[in-house]
């Protein structure tokens, strides 16, 4: 896998299918100004760290070209390598977004060498979204390259809303390969019909994840996650009064993430 020295110029996304036509094109302002103003802004100092973000930038090959990818570096050897994947890039979703930024910060600073990738389409990355299928298969690569930079690391998984989707579906496609990931993190993962008349056929069968939820979830429901979860007997850790950006609740998800990576 090759460092790409100019950024590759991003294909013109195509028209989404019918469920998601209306996003694209702005009809859905409601749940678009949602993710925009409640998920992008609030908290004054973590809209100051979203600007002065220090993360270091790589583009590398993928399936559809170049991987825009952000490295959270730990000040000493890393006691790991995580991948956090963004919300829905539909909506305005990439790997500066408050929640997923917040999670990488706080494993930097436990130790870990944190990888934030943009999704199809986002900011250098190239191609256009693939409803979760090419994410799917660009974080794959992604995760095989940091195996083979980093041997013997252990590699955990995370990702928040959209971008936990696309982590189920990596996950259980690593642990089909017999190589898993050693934890899992999903936050705020949708399933099933969520608003806008998106559909997430989200996998159930991912083994020992960590999950996380808003108990106000407006953008995922806290009852469809109980509803996936509920097969599998898959636990589920509910945040009392969070939203779906976990609002003001920020700091608290960190801690439980970061404990849970601890061990």
């Amino acid at each position: 896998m090759r460092h790409r020295n100019n950024a590759p110029a991003v294909s013109r996304a195509p028209q989404p299918p019918a469920g998601l036509r209306n996003e694209a094109n702005g009809a859905g302002s409601a749940i678009d100004s949602a993710t925009r103003s409640t998920g992008l802004q609030g908290d004054p100092a973590i809209e100051r760290a979203q600007r002065r973000d220090p993360a270091h930038h790589e583009l590398l090959d993928g399936p559809a070209g170049a991987i825009e990818v952000l490295f959270d570096r730990p000040r000493h050897a890393a006691a790991g390598v995580a991948i956090v994947a963004h919300p829905q890039p539909l909506l305005g979703g990439d790997a500066r977004h408050k929640v997923p930024q917040v999670l990488a910060r706080g494993l930097a600073e436990a130790g870990w060498l944190v990888a934030r990738p943009q999704f199809r389409g986002v900011g250098r990355s190239a191609g256009a979204h693939d409803h979760g299928v090419g994410e799917t298969d660009d974080l794959l690569v992604l995760a095989d390259l940091l195996r083979h930079r980093h041997p013997g690391q252990r590699l955990a998984l995370l990702g928040f809303s959209f971008g936990a989707f696309v982590q189920a579906r990596v996950a259980v496609a690593l642990a089909a390969a017999g190589a898993p990931a050693w934890r899992v993190v999903l936050v705020g993962m949708p399933f099933g019909e969520v608003e806008g008349q998106r559909r997430y056929d989200t996998p159930r069968d991912v083994a020992d994840a960590l999950v996380v939820h808003g108990e106000h979830d407006e953008i995922a429901p806290l009852a469809a996650i109980l509803d996936w979860a509920r097969p599998h007997h898959q636990p589920v850790v509910v945040i009392p009064g969070a939203d779906h950006f976990f609002t003001g609740k920020l700091q608290r998800l960190r801690a439980l993430v970061t404990a849970h990576l601890a061990g």
